[in-house]
């Protein structure tokens, strides 16, 4: 039985954006969110959400920040992170949900420290392309999006590290490794897709680290 008439579950494919002040977590500044649902036998769009997100006006904005088209002047006009995600967090009205990211984890820590103002989304258990990846296709030296991205033919996208043309083309190496992944027995379930690939979501810090989250390591987006 082909695995998308075993899912029921609305995925979420998720990225972030996000400043990386010294001695202190990631801010983000930048999140899109693709929902994706089994219709008809296949896993298609069912909306879509984009916000820049303005930083702490403590947070400096360089120019290495500014690399991907996004402005200053734009990024001290958006809505607060408080904003944004209560925004997103609100459309989350019919679970059960899965958030998709690459590299997973650094979503989860960006998610749990603005989990006061996004409690579904907080809550909300985590699949990792990168972990299908290496259940699925073997021996790349690195599981990057860019490097799933050439081995699936894919085109990168020409704003490549902002959040909607991540997701867009995260949400088709998710769809790809789905299926690859169940041919090949890995998964034939949520809850072993859980257990293959899936990430918990993180409790809120107790106190901020002091070391700031990797977010394009060598695994990473």
């Amino acid at each position: 039985m082909d695995i998308l008439t075993r899912l029921h579950c609305t995925f979420v494919v998720i990225d972030f954006e996000a400043l990386t002040p010294a001695g202190r977590p990631a801010e983000p500044t930048e999140v899109a969110a693709m929902a994706l649902v089994v219709r008809d036998g296949k896993l298609v769009e069912d909306g879509r959400f984009e916000s820049l997100i303005q930083p702490p006006a403590d947070v400096p904005v360089t120019s290495r920040d500014m690399s991907h088209g996004i402005t200053e002047a734009a990024l001290r006009s958006a809505p607060t992170a408080a904003a944004v995600l209560g925004e997103l967090d609100g459309l989350l009205s019919t679970p059960p949900y899965r958030l998709v990211a690459q590299h997973a984890s650094t979503e989860a820590g960006l998610i749990a420290r603005q989990g006061e103002h996004c409690p579904t989304l907080a809550t909300t258990p985590l699949v990792d392309t990168v972990r299908m990846a290496r259940k699925t296709v073997r021996g790349m030296s690195s599981y990057g999006l860019d490097e799933l991205l050439r081995y699936y033919g894919i085109p990168k996208p020409v704003q490549r590290h902002r959040a909607m043309p991540d997701v867009e083309v995260t949400a088709e190496v998710f769809r790809l490794l789905l299926e690859e992944g169940a041919a090949a027995g890995h998964w034939s379930t949520l809850l072993e897709l859980d257990a293959a690939a899936g990430l918990q979501p993180r409790p809120k810090p107790a106190t901020e680290a002091t070391v700031q989250d990797t977010l394009f390591g060598p695994d990473g987006g």
